[in-house]
């Protein structure tokens, strides 16, 4: 934390984020930072979608009430949110494999269900799956704003028509009562 302190004090970056780690981990390094008046972080950078919620159990309660902002990245689970389960274009890529660096699985049977729900909705609405999955993300009082991996011109048309799309009580609990919690992925 002084390092990151320093880099800031000599002007190379105005604040300082995080990314993908335990709640635990986050609060010691903000409490170093406070215990010796370094800069603290300002964005937590967390994977987080439908089909990975892990961070609403500890880390999004942090985040609030240290004031930081989350940015989460793969709000769209790899693309497996914007179509429908099994369509073309979702076969895993050893790029996108279905298991993470440690082995840990990134999709489970359960997440069909929640692709479902994804897709009745948007469908529904006559909207994108991309943006009823990005809404639903945007929702979350502690996201700042969720990183998108645009390939094409669309997609970043999809994410800025999801800021306007509110989705229903009753379209939040179709979209989440399928979930089953997992192991978090990409970090120990």
């Amino acid at each position: 934390m002084e390092a990151l302190h320093d880099v800031v004090k000599a002007g190379k970056v105005r604040y300082l984020g995080a990314s993908s780690m335990w709640a635990w981990q986050f609060a010691t390094m903000q409490h170093a930072a406070d215990l010796h008046g370094w800069t603290r972080f300002i964005s937590m950078q967390d994977q987080y979608s439908l089909l990975h919620r892990e961070e609403e159990r500890e880390m999004f309660g942090l985040l609030a009430h240290q004031g930081v902002g989350a940015i989460p990245w793969s709000p769209l689970a790899a693309g497996r949110l914007a179509r429908p389960w099994g369509a073309t274009g979702t076969e895993r890529s050893v790029k996108n494999a279905d298991v993470d660096m440690y082995g840990r699985p990134l999709f489970l049977d359960s997440d069909v269900a929640v692709v479902d729900a994804v897709q009745r909705i948007a469908e529904a609405r006559g909207v994108p799956m991309a943006q009823v999955a990005l809404a639903w993300v945007l929702h979350n009082a502690v996201v700042s704003a969720p990183i998108v991996g645009s390939t094409k011109p669309h997609h970043l048309s999809d994410a800025v028509a999801a800021l306007d799309l509110q989705l229903t009580d009753d379209e939040v609990v179709a979209l989440e009562q399928h979930y089953l919690p997992r192991q978090p992925t990409y970090f120990r």
